[in-house]
């Protein structure tokens, strides 16, 4: 049996590949993801490690804002002498570094990083924990001199003697470049600049006097733990935030986490995806090659193999093809992570392909996925071998049985949808927004499983619809397309459902994408009320020449500023909340619309006063009037009265979480260094907008980091960073489709296969190899589109649904994007086409007499 199944499996290599490409592309997804992460990880934890200092003094700080502030949090730079005189302390320094900087050259191009990343002012300090050294050059002194990382310099076309200038908090200022520093360890993709430590306070921070933190090191003999208890009893317990190196580097890879997690999930995305949609196609493959083996099949059973021998061949063959699979996927995952690490050098992240890191976990879940999927995907065709009579070699038939999967499937189908359906109701029925999103992906998971279940049943009615047209289209040769279509259902539906999985996918986000634009466009249809908006193209605060300069702008009428600040509020429910709130200039009705459930904006900005939703304050017991206790960053704390409630949906964008926000003078007064982060701007009276635009670009060229932007622009904004989802998932889609084509086309060889004698009698009765092509690729295409259509139809419920849970967020508009779902339809002609060139060309080929001949 061993000997016949090694025989059968490399009989059937070039069919069995097809499905190994499955097996591979998931296995390479999920090794590529693990070895990636695993050599990020390692390299910037050996960063951390050995760049941390021994213990790190720095401002007390428990809030945490996803919007920031522009304010940097300092501790007095004499903490340092003070620490200095401590028993055990070797050196402790002050340190300055920020990055609420923006730096240009001498033609206004910014010289920082373009990927997200950050531009980090610091002041030069070289230990023997630095991960930078001077290559050129010298070192900086007095203010008007620097040094540059030489990654930025060399990507920005900067020299030793240009001049660039740093817009920072306390003000503009020029310096020249007198030196070059090289990266020893990974460049973690930041732009770097280096001022002199006597100058640096003053320049980045407004103070001689003020540091961001205190790096101490120990003095031989002095563990870090003993060396921050002794800084704790000098500084007073809870004064400072004190953390050892290995707490640092704890804290600095925990903050990398969040980054490399995304990579990860994108990748193990698309690792679920192919093995998803590689199910199906393993699944289509196997039950056709034991169909046309049945007479083998048969015959060692009449030899005397039993029924689990039969079975265990089988999945002997499911074995082989996933060891084979997972070997090359393996070795294509260690190609994508080298790729990945090319990448990040293109973002400015220099890893060392060299040092990649292959961790026992990868090789392991590497075959653990590709056999595991494998053996599963083979187990019911197996099965399903195992029950072929010996009689069976007396005569060349499929495997009975046909009729009973199929009123199995309707049973089963027909429950698990049932069960979706109802979580899709109770979704769209449910007014909690945690409630309804549990439901959603719940409801998703059953119908989806449902409709791939029910497939085959579905066959049968939608070809005859989607293929109607043939006969009269396309004469015998349509007629013959479709009937090959309806002749078996489970191997149709099987074929069709992986490229259903992957437009499911992407009809849902479609809408759910749609729906969101729609509904911000609305909002800011409703809610924006300024000629222009001017914002940071990153989001982060500008320093205050830039609310000088768009204030002294010709034509610019008025201005009205609005900043960020964290914050924690206690309410009567007795929860503490950390949000974000928003300080608006009094004139706020002038520049936006909000609408009140109580109050008005001159209440919600008046002295010692604080607006929020309405909603969020009944869920918390707040009424107005109530004084609710309000902590911002640096230990400073007040109460605020409620003195407006506003309506979330006309109010959704100009606050976070509880939709909180008060005058100017409360943010100026408790966050006395933060920055502007967005300035309303209306054109004074006769000035036309287009004058005013012209005029802002010209004062702000300076500035390349800031961005003016109309309605028209700011809508154009928010719908960018919808589509980023899209991409996603149309890069899933891309994936679907590939391994979709792969299982179309397994299914259309081994079909050939199985109809030659009947393709050679159809070429003997005078059928020709152009009528065979044509026949094969109109199967294949209406296969295709069936697909498409289960698949688009599945997707538009669940965008509807997913709109049902976006509303109860404010986002109430619904739109279904037509020319997508169009698009979809007729690229999925398009992929049957294709995928059906090479069995068509196959089987045009064949020569007529032995066809005939075959058995």
């Amino acid at each position: 049996m061993l000997k016949a199944t090694l025989r059968s499996f490399l009989a059937h290599k070039g069919r069995l590949l097809l499905s190994a490409l499955a097996v591979v592309l998931s296995v390479a997804f999920v090794a590529g993801s693990l070895i990636f992460s695993d050599t990020v990880t390692r390299t910037f934890d050996r960063l951390f490690a050995s760049t941390s200092a021994d213990v790190t003094v720095g401002p007390k700080d428990d809030l945490n804002s996803q919007i920031p502030s522009g304010a940097a949090e300092t501790v007095p730079a004499a903490l340092a002498a003070r620490i200095a005189e401590l028993d055990g302390v070797a050196a402790s320094h002050a340190d300055v570094s920020v990055e609420n900087i923006t730096v240009v050259d001498s033609g206004n191009e910014s010289v920082g990083p373009t990927t997200g990343a950050p531009t980090v002012a610091t002041d030069w300090y070289l230990t023997d924990r630095s991960p930078l050294e001077l290559t050129s050059g010298r070192a900086p002194k007095g203010a008007s001199e620097a040094l540059l990382d030489a990654d930025t310099a060399e990507s920005k076309d900067v020299e030793i003697g240009d001049n660039l200038t740093v817009l920072a908090q306390p003000g503009t200022f020029k310096v020249e470049i007198v030196g070059i520093a090289t990266f020893t360890t990974t460049n973690p993709g930041a732009a770097l600049v280096f001022l002199d430590s006597a100058t640096a306070p003053d320049q980045l921070l407004g103070s001689p006097d003020a540091a961001t933190s205190i790096s101490v090191d120990a003095s031989p003999g002095v563990t870090d733990a003993v060396l921050k208890q002794r800084i704790a009893a000098e500084l007073g317990s809870g004064a400072y935030e004190l953390k050892t190196a290995d707490e640092q580097a704890e804290d600095a890879a925990a903050q990398l986490g969040g980054f490399l997690d995304v990579i990860k999930y994108v990748m193990l995305g698309f690792a679920g995806i192919a093995v998803l949609v590689g199910v199906f196609l393993i699944v289509n493959t196997f039950s056709m090659l034991i169909a046309q083996r049945t007479r083998e099949l048969g015959l060692l059973r009449a030899l005397g193999a039993d029924r689990r021998q039969v079975r265990r061949s089988v999945l002997t063959e499911a074995l082989l093809l996933g060891l084979v699979g997972s070997t090359l996927g393996l070795a294509a995952g260690i190609g994508l992570a080298a790729g990945l690490i090319e990448l990040m050098a293109a973002f400015g992240m220099n890893l060392d392909s060299t040092e990649m890191v292959i961790g026992v976990a990868t090789p392991v879940s590497a075959y653990v996925v590709g056999v595991g999927v494998t053996f599963v995907a083979a187990f019911l065709p197996a099965r399903r071998a195992s029950g072929v009579s010996p009689m069976a070699a007396l005569a060349d038939v499929e495997v009975a049985g046909v009729g009973r999967p199929l009123r199995v499937r309707a049973v089963v189908g027909a429950v698990v949808g049932a069960v979706g359906a109802a979580a899709l109701a109770g979704c769209v029925a449910s007014s909690s927004t945690s409630t309804s999103a549990s439901l959603l992906g719940l409801g998703v998971v059953l119908t989806l499983i449902a409709t791939v279940i029910a497939g085959p049943l579905l066959v049968r009615p939608v070809i005859r619809v989607l293929g109607g047209a043939f006969p009269a289209l396309f004469g015998s040769v349509g007629r013959m397309s479709q009937r090959n279509a309806l002749r078996n259902p489970r191997r149709t539906g099987a074929t069709a459902a992986a490229l259903m999985v992957g437009l499911a996918l992407v009809g849902g986000m479609s809408v759910a994408s749609a729906s969101m634009s729609k509904s911000f466009d609305e909002q800011i249809d409703k809610t924006l009320g300024a000629d222009f908006v001017i914002q940071n193209s990153n989001f982060v605060p500008f320093s205050q020449e830039v609310t000088d300069k768009v204030r002294g702008t010709e034509g610019a009428g008025l201005v009205v500023r609005q900043r960020f600040s964290a914050v924690a509020v206690r309410l009567p429910d007795g929860k503490r909340i950390e949000t974000t709130a928003t300080g608006y200039e009094p004139r706020l009705d002038d520049v936006a619309r909000v609408t009140y459930a109580q109050g008005n904006t001159a209440a919600a900005l008046g002295d010692g006063n604080i607006a929020m939703d309405a909603d969020f304050a009944k869920d918390h017991g707040v009424r107005l009037g109530n004084r609710i206790p309000v902590e911002f960053p640096a230990g400073r704390k007040t109460e605020l009265t409620v003195a407006a409630l506003t309506d979330l949906e006309s109010a959704d964008g100009f606050g976070t979480q509880g939709g909180l926000f008060f005058g100017f003078a409360t943010i100026e007064k408790y966050v006395p260094s933060g920055q502007d982060s967005v300035l309303y701007v209306n054109a004074a009276s006769g000035t036309s907008e287009d004058e005013l635009r012209a005029n802002l670009d010209a004062a702000l060229d300076p500035y390349p980091q800031v961005q003016v932007r109309d309605l028209a622009d700011y809508k154009e904004l928010v719908h960018d960073q919808i589509a980023v989802l899209l991409y996603l998932v149309y890069a899933l889609l891309g994936l679907a489709i590939v391994i979709a084509v792969l299982g179309v086309v397994n299914t259309l060889a081994l079909s050939v296969v199985e109809r030659t004698r009947e393709i050679g009698l159809l070429r003997a009765i005078g059928l020709s190899r152009r009528q065979l092509r044509r026949m094969i690729r109109l199967e294949s295409v209406v296969i295709a589109v069936f697909g498409a259509v289960l698949g688009l139809a599945l997707g538009l419920i669940w965008g509807v649904c997913v709109q049902q849970v976006l509303a109860l967020q404010g986002m109430t508009a619904f739109a279904v994007p037509w020319s997508t779902i169009i698009a979809v339809v007729v690229g999925s002609a398009v992929v049957g086409i294709v995928a059906a060139l090479l069995p068509a060309l196959r089987a045009s080929r064949m020569n007529v007499l032995t066809a005939i001949a075959h058995e």
